[in-house]
Formats: structure tokens, sequence, C-alpha cells
């Protein structure tokens, strides 16, 4: 974690809200969008195309409170359970796009993973290739390089080690110590990145 930057513990507002919804239990706004079949490719280098079938929309608390408060936080310089603030130039329009995110630190290396599939943080990441991560005044540069599904395995059990009761709900089940044919199974639905700093 960055010099000045510090940690927050939170209870998981987003993710008690969004399982409420999706069982109809609460009266706040409309249900959680399920798995939506949409395909995805990989656009790097020589690699073959993949086929990502899941998308999981977030709700109406999650991008009108939650999102916005953990990005203005991070914007501040706090960082929330290692909260970034991602912005990649848009596919269609080149113009800046932004969506907090949490950055993985694993094996000495900074992986981004999408929790909820093929987003359109994802989306445009794939196309442009770089962006830049914001925490506070400080903005890093980086060049992103897809990860293959075979290879998301212990990277998949890092992220949820540290950060389940945030995003636990959008991976079917599947907890950093569910076997790993259960974590090869969910692979393709979640893209992941490692970040390389320019």
């Amino acid at each position: 974690m960055p010099t000045g930057a510090c940690a927050i513990p939170y209870i998981d507002v987003m993710a008690v809200w969004e399982s409420q919804t999706a069982s109809g239990v609460s009266g706040f706004g409309p249900k959680s969008v399920p798995v939506t079949a949409i395909s995805g490719r990989k656009r790097f280098g020589s690699s073959k195309l993949l086929s990502v079938a899941y998308y999981r929309k977030p709700g109406w608390f999650t991008s009108n409170i939650f999102n916005p408060a953990v990005a203005a936080m991070t914007r501040a310089g706090i960082s929330v359970w290692g909260s970034r603030v991602l912005r990649v130039r848009g596919r269609k329009s080149g113009e800046w796009r932004s969506a907090p995110v949490n950055l993985l630190t694993y094996d000495g290396k900074q992986y981004l993973v999408a929790p909820r599939g093929l987003t359109q943080w994802v989306r445009n990441l794939r196309e442009a290739g770089e962006g830049e991560l914001m925490l506070g005044k400080r903005v890093e540069r980086f060049r992103a390089h897809e990860i293959p599904d075979d290879q998301k395995i212990p990277i998949l059990r890092a992220y949820l080690k540290r950060w389940k009761a945030e995003v636990g709900i959008f991976f079917g089940g599947v907890s950093a110590d569910s076997p790993e044919e259960e974590l090869r199974r969910i692979a393709p639905d979640h893209p992941v990145f490692s970040i390389e700093i320019l």
C-alpha cells in the first residue's frame, strides 16, 4: 500500500443490499440484474481470443452511492482496502472513463480483477491496453496484460482471500478455500490483468 494511504475496514453494504434485491427482500429499488450473456475478446499480442459470458450489472445503490463514495475517498488519498480509481480511454469515444477498483498485490506483482465480469472498464482496457491508477494526487500510468484462464487460479484465490466480504457474492459461492477445480470453473467469468507501471 502506498505511503500515506490508510486501509479502512467497512461493512459490505453493497453486497448485502444486492443480495437482498436479488432475492426480492429489499424494497430499495430494482432487483439486481443476474448473469447476462455477452462475449468479450482478448486483444493483446498474438494471444488467442477469449470468450467471457458473465456480467453482473451494478444495482442502484452501488452506482449512485457506494461506488461514488469509494471513488471520492480514493481521490482524497484514502485507500479503502486497496482501492484505486482506474482511468481508461473509452474504446469508442476516446475520452477518459473512471471506475473504482481493488488493486491486488500478489507474489510481487500487481493485478486488477473484475468481480462483475465483462464490465465497461474491462472492455475499454482490452482495447486501450493501458490506463492510469489514482490514489489522491498520485497518478500511475500502466500497461495491462490480460492473464489466461489457466493462470488465474492463484490470483483469484488471493483476491478472494482479501476481498470476499466485499465481492464474494459475484463468485458463485466460490471462496479462497474452494478446491482448484471450482476456481478453474469460474476463471473465464472474471477477467484478470497484470499491471506494469510505466
